[in-house]
């Protein structure tokens, strides 16, 4: 696939998963919340082609090689269903999430890439060769969004 199109994907699911953890935010477990949940995937998985969910799991063809942090899911999903790329937004439990996001994924082979790092990203990217990870975080919210390394 070619990187634009991936980009796309990615910029697309991005912003609605941005819309959906504010969405989130709010009451969880009442039945308009529920609805507005539902709405929410469907429009993304719409206009994604991939599977999204709003809390939960990973999904099922996310990359085992990519460690993620121990924390609620609060969005889940893929751009296309097709391993063309994931993204991951969770509430952590540590009390420092972004480093312990930063050791599992140097401890899992990743290397950060300075290159593509730095305050103006907004997070930092590792990559082992295999998929990029863009991580992204703060106290209260950890972002991952995975994609395969260019070839």
């Amino acid at each position: 696939m070619p990187a634009p199109r991936l980009r796309g994907r990615l910029a697309v699911l991005s912003a609605v998963v941005a819309t959906a953890t504010l969405l989130l935010t709010g009451c969880v477990g009442n039945p308009v919340q529920d609805l507005v949940d539902r709405t929410v995937e469907e429009t993304v998985e719409g206009a994604t082609g991939g599977d999204v969910e709003l809390g939960g799991d990973l999904p099922a063809d996310f990359p085992a090689s990519v460690p993620v942090i121990d924390g609620r899911i609060e969005v889940a999903g893929g751009a296309g269903g097709n391993g063309d790329g994931w993204m991951v937004v969770l509430t952590p439990q540590g009390a420092d999430p972004v480093a312990d996001a930063t050791s599992a994924l140097t401890a899992a082979g990743f290397a950060e890439d300075a290159s593509l790092s730095g305050d103006a990203a907004g997070g930092s990217v590792y990559t082992d060769g295999q998929y990029v990870v863009v991580l992204a975080g703060d106290a209260t919210t950890v972002t991952y969004t995975v994609f395969p390394a260019p070839r």
